[in-house]
C-alpha cells in the first residue's frame, strides 16, 4: 500500500503536468485578450448614461415646478399637482372654456377681505359673512321686533281704545287708486318677505319637521314666486311713492310729534296732518331709502339690469346688501302692519274701505280732520256711488 500510492501519484503528473502548466501560461494572455475586446466593444457602441443605463435609454426629465399637467403625467404618473394648482389659481389666470358668460373659465375666486369675515377666497368669505352674521343677527332682529310688538300688545292694548265715540259720518281717506296702489305693494311684500324667510331659515325650523322632499320642493316653488314678485313689488314700490309723496313731505308738527313719541305712552296723540311723523320715517326710511336698496339689490340678483357683466363677486356684495336692506325693511314694515291691523282701531277699516269715522279722523289726525272742517281739504275726493247723498253723511262701510 505505501508503494501503490506514489506511483498512482507520480502517473498523473506524468500525464497532466504539461496540460496544467499550458494552462497557466496562458492565463494571463487571455486576460489582456478580453481587455482589448472589451475596449473595441466600448469605442463603437453608443456612449451610456452617467449612471450606467443601458445603451440607447432616454431618461425621463425631473419635475419641475411649472410643468403642466401633461408633463408632470409623464415625470410622475398619477401626480395631478399642476392641474389642481391651476383650478386654486383660476381667477388669476382663466383657464378654458367652451361654455360663453363671464367667469366660465374661473373655478375659485381670489382671496378676498369682506368684514366679518378671515380672509379667504371670495366664496368662502361670503359664506362666512352670510352664514356667521347676516342669517343669525338679521333673525335675531326680526324675532326681537316681533317680541316686542307682542309685548306691547298685551300689555297696552290696541291704541284708539274708546276716546272718540263714532259718529257715523265718514271721510274718504284713501281712494280706490291709493288703496289699490297699497294693497298690490302690501301682498307683495308679504310674498317676498315669507319666501325670504323660508329660505334664509328653513333649513333650521322647517327641515327637521317636515323632511328633505317635501322642503326641497317648498322653497324651489317660493324662490320662484320670489324672483317673479320682485319686479311686481318694485313697480307697485314706485306708484305707492308717487301718490303718497305730497302728503309725507315733513312738516314743523313732526318735530313735536318724534320729541312727544307721538303720544304712544300718553293719554293723548299728538295732533298730526294726514300722516304722521311715524307713518312719514317709514315713508322715507322703509319705502324710499331702503325700498331703494332692496329693490336695486333685487334686480341685480334677478339679472334683470343692463349693461352689467354680473360677476360672483358682484353678485355676492348684492346678496349681502340685499339681505341687511330686506331685514332692516321687514322689521320697519313690521311695526307699520301691526298699527295698520290690530294695532289702532279703525286703521284697518279704512284701508279696507277707504272711509274713515270723523271721530277716528279727529282722535288721530286731528290737523288734517280741521283741514276738512275748514274747507283747505275735501272730504270726498273721488265721485259718490251715490252721487246725489252728501259726502260727509255716507253710512259706515
Amino acid at each position: 500500500m505505501q508503494r501503490t500510492a506514489p506511483n498512482l501519484t507520480s502517473r498523473i503528473l506524468a500525464r497532466f503536468g504539461p496540460l496544467m502548466l499550458a494552462f497557466w501560461l496562458a492565463l494571463p494572455f487571455a486576460a489582456r485578450a478580453e481587455d482589448a475586446v472589451a475596449a473595441t466593444a466600448a469605442a463603437e457602441a453608443p456612449t451610456a448614461s452617467a449612471s450606467g443605463a443601458p445603451a440607447g435609454f432616454v431618461a425621463v426629465a425631473e419635475p419641475k415646478p411649472g410643468d403642466t399637467n401633461a408633463q408632470r403625467a409623464k415625470s410622475q404618473p398619477g401626480n395631478n399637482a399642476p392641474f389642481w394648482r391651476a383650478v386654486r389659481e383660476s381667477s388669476a389666470e382663466k383657464g378654458i372654456s367652451n361654455l360663453p358668460g363671464a367667469e366660465t373659465g374661473v373655478l375659485i375666486q381670489s382671496f378676498t377681505p369682506y368684514p366679518g369675515a378671515r380672509y379667504a377666497t371670495a366664496g368662502q368669505a361670503w359664506r362666512e359673512v352670510r352664514n356667521e352674521w347676516l342669517i343669525p343677527y338679521g333673525g335675531a332682529l326680526v324675532f326681537i321686533t316681533g317680541l316686542a310688538i307682542a309685548l306691547f300688545y298685551v300689555t297696552k292694548g290696541p291704541l284708539g281704545g274708546g276716546h272718540e265715540r263714532d259718529t257715523g259720518r265718514v271721510i274718504e281717506r284713501f281712494t280706490y287708486f291709493e288703496r289699490a296702489a297699497h294693497w298690490s305693494n302690501a301682498i307683495t311684500f308679504c310674498i317676498l318677505a315669507f319666501s325670504g324667510l323660508v329660505m334664509a331659515f328653513g333649513k333650521f325650523a322647517l327641515l327637521p319637521v317636515i323632511g328633505h322632499a317635501l322642503f326641497g320642493w317648498l322653497t324651489y316653488a317660493l324662490k320662484t314666486a320670489h324672483n317673479f314678485a320682485g319686479p311686481v313689488f318694485a313697480v307697485s314700490l314706485a306708484v305707492v311713492f308717487v301718490t303718497f309723496l305730497r302728503d309725507n313731505v315733513p312738516s314743523r308738527e313732526d318735530i313735536t310729534w318724534v320729541l312727544r313719541g307721538g303720544g304712544l305712552f300718553g293719554g293723548h296723540e299728538v295732533p298730526s296732518k294726514r300722516f304722521n311723523a311715524g307713518e312719514k320715517i317709514v315713508f322715507w326710511g322703509g319705502v324710499f331709502a331702503l325700498g331703494s336698496v332692496v329693490v336695486g339689490s333685487g334686480l341685480v340678483l334677478d339679472k334683470l339690469l343692463p349693461g352689467l357683466d354680473y360677476f360672483r363677486g358682484d353678485m355676492q356684495i348684492a346678496q349681502m346688501v340685499h339681505i341687511v336692506a330686506t331685514v332692516l325693511m321687514m322689521c320697519m314694515f313690521i311695526g307699520h302692519i301691526y298699527i295698520g291691523t290690530v294695532g289702532m282701531k279703525g286703521a284697518y277699516q279704512g284701508m279696507k274701505t277707504g272711509y274713515v269715522d270723523e271721530a277716528w279722523a279727529r282722535e288721530h289726525h286731528e290737523l288734517w280732520y280741521n283741514d276738512i272742517r275748514a274747507g283747505k281739504i275735501p272730504a270726498q275726493r273721488t265721485r259718490p256711488v251715490d252721487a246725489g247723498q252728501p259726502a260727509t253723511a255716507r253710512p259706515q262701510p
